[in-house]
């Protein structure tokens, strides 16, 4: 009796493994609403929370052709966001900090700006859309954030010798911001602190 018992346990544990592998494999992806990032790939919020407003830098994957397709706000708690997202292939470099003036790159025009200070975002690894094969971002310009944040307006996306500019007008000087890629699509990400 006791071999008959074990043998129904260990198949009624094999096939409840086996159910619950195919409920995890089968099982369709919740549903991700419009602008939302996938927490997947995204480090913990509280992991990111800025905390200094020295520039950041990160070097490209070589040989990206990168185009930026859309730019979004969003407000959390602890920080506002802006994300670039991007198409193409490769991953993002980054050189992003404050300057006291918004000057495009190739035509040293100046670029208006709202708010009190402005991050500079410099996107290493970009290419134009006739090379990454994408369409690039044509949306509103400048992108506006949500009243009351720390981030006031996003402004151009340009490329100009494999690099995109733009510019992120921030309420204060000096507010501390962080910086990061996600894949899935690819994303440059920056956080600025509230």
């Amino acid at each position: 009796m006791n071999h008959r018992r074990i043998a129904v346990v260990a198949v009624a544990a094999a096939a409840a493994l086996t159910l619950a592998g195919c409920a995890d494999s089968q099982s369709p992806a919740p549903p991700a609403s419009a602008g939302t990032i996938p927490t997947t790939t995204e480090p913990a919020a509280s992991k990111n929370l800025p905390v200094d407003a020295t520039d950041k830098t990160s070097p490209a994957e070589p040989g990206s052709k990168l185009t930026v397709t859309d730019i979004r706000t969003g407000t959390h708690d602890g920080f506002d966001r802006v994300v670039y997202e991007l198409g193409g292939t490769g991953a993002p470099g980054w050189r992003v900090g404050y300057v006291d003036r918004a000057v495009q790159d190739g035509s040293g025009n100046e670029v208006e700006v709202a708010g009190g200070a402005i991050l500079q975002v410099l996107i290493d690894g970009s290419a134009y859309p006739f090379d990454s094969g994408v369409d690039q971002y044509s949306g509103p310009q400048p992108v506006l954030a949500a009243p009351g944040g720390s981030v006031v307006e996003v402004n151009g996306a340009g490329v100009f010798e494999g690099v995109t500019q733009s510019f992120i007008g921030i309420d204060n000087p000096g507010t501390p911001f962080s910086v990061y890629a996600l894949t899935g699509p690819a994303r440059l990400v920056i956080d600025v602190a509230r």
